[in-house]
C-alpha cells in the first residue's frame, strides 16, 4: 500500500521493538533507494504502530496481510484505523 505496511514478526525476548524497526526500516530503505525501485527517495515517517497477535491468531494477520490490496478498496487504511483506536480505546500519542 502506498501510504502504510503491514509486517508480520516474530521477536526473540532480547530485541526491543524499537530496534527492529529501526532495523527494518533503515535497511528496506537503503536496499529501495539503491535498486531505484520508487520515484525519489524512501523515506520512513518516524512514528509507527505495533500490537501482538495471539499464536492462534497468526494465520488470520497473515492472510489479512497477503489480501490487503482488495481489503483497503473496500476501507481506506485512515478509516480502519480509526475504527481499530476507537474499538481498544487506545491513545495515539504524537
Amino acid at each position: 500500500m502506498p501510504e502504510h505496511i503491514h509486517c508480520l514478526v516474530a521477536l526473540n525476548a532480547d530485541i526491543p521493538l524499537s530496534k527492529t524497526l529501526q532495523l527494518l526500516k533503515g535497511e528496506s530503505a537503503f536496499w529501495a533507494n539503491k535498486e531505484g525501485l520508487i520515484k525519489g527517495k524512501l523515506e520512513w515517517a518516524h512514528e509507527y504502530f505495533a500490537g501482538s497477535v495471539s499464536e492462534s491468531q497468526v494465520d488470520k494477520v497473515r492472510e489479512y496481510i497477503k489480501n490487503q490490496e482488495e481489503h483497503h478498496r473496500k476501507i481506506t487504511f485512515k478509516e480502519e484505523f480509526d475504527a481499530f483506536i476507537e474499538k481498544y480505546k487506545l491513545e495515539v500519542q504524537g
